[in-house]
């Protein structure tokens, strides 16, 4: 199937240079936004503390449960609303002492005291000391920095090292801004997180290795042509398979992220950014940094 015509001839390397502004402007308010709130919101994995997934059967609001809840020196307490049900809300505290082992039927009593005794449902808890969040957040970021390592080889030896460069940095790229968009919109950084992110960088890399092969090919064919031309032409070539791959990839993660409930909706969130900024470096970022690249050996000659 070709969404494309074969003779189609977009520039694409022609607007590179406001592709890499646009880019920069993203990361730019990716990294003030991280910074303005002190880095990411990590979650309970990585945070550490108690968490109560409590659901109701008549509507309240996050600030009547802190009330039902302030007797019981929790210490600080995050109340949210979680997913689409409006009685269901997320209660996030920082203790996490042996004493709170029957922390649940604790806060189950205390707030059926205020709600009464059938009209609240602890339905999930999880418990993180702070030194096991720690060393989780410690292994995802290694387990992020060592992917890009063996990426790195694994292109230098396939293709060139000029090659791994560029996809280095779009994967760089890709998982920055997604990672800004976490922050902009307030959204817990956990376990799952890290999954998507690996996922992104699979995904940006298989595309970006689809236009470097058919660069190495059309060095063969057009080696008459300049760079440009031929980083241009692969470009055009591989359009129609980078558009119908991301489409039908995008029509998956949409439906996990409207269908798919709260307990995914961070995943599915992480993923529709990730496979946007994925297809788009591949097009306006991995592929004419090979043109700066060429361009820079030239002046050095």
């Amino acid at each position: 199937m070709q969404l494309i015509k074969s003779d189609t001839n977009i520039d694409f390397v022609g607007k590179r240079k406001i592709a890499i502004i646009v880019s920069l402007l993203l990361i730019a308010v990716g990294i003030v936004s991280l910074i303005s709130k002190g880095g990411p919101d990590y979650g309970i994995d990585f945070a550490g503390g108690t968490l109560v997934q409590v659901r109701f059967t008549e509507p309240t609001g996050a600030a009547e449960i802190k009330e039902a809840l302030k007797g019981m020196n929790l210490g600080s307490l995050v109340v949210q609303q979680f997913g689409d049900d409006k009685n269901e809300f997320m209660i996030r505290m920082e203790n996490t002492s042996a004493k709170l082992k029957g922390l649940a039927q604790s806060v189950q009593e205390q707030l059926a005291a205020t709600y009464g005794s059938d009209k609240v449902d602890v339905r999930r808890t999880e418990m993180v000391g702070p030194q096991v969040g720690k060393d989780l957040r410690l292994k995802g970021l290694k387990a992020i920095l060592y992917a890009m390592l063996g990426i790195l080889a694994y292109i230098s030896w396939r293709f060139e090292f000029r090659f791994a460069v560029g996809a280095i940095i779009a994967l760089i790229h890709d998982v920055v801004i997604t990672l800004g968009a976490f922050s902009l919109f307030g959204k817990e950084i956990d376990l799952p997180i890290i999954a998507a992110f690996l996922a992104i960088i699979g995904y940006s890399l298989n595309d970006t290795i689809i236009v470097y092969d058919r660069i190495r090919e059309n060095l063969g064919r057009h080696n008459k042509e300049g760079f440009s031309f031929i980083v241009n032409r692969s470009i055009n070539d591989t359009l129609s398979r980078t558009l119908l791959t991301s489409g039908t990839t995008m029509l998956v993660i949409l439906a996990l992220f409207v269908l798919g409930g709260g307990v995914i909706h961070n995943f599915a969130f992480a993923m529709l950014i990730g496979v946007l900024v994925g297809t788009y470096s591949s097009v306006f970022v991995a592929s004419p940094i090979l043109i700066f690249w060429e361009q820079r050996q030239a002046r050095k000659s």
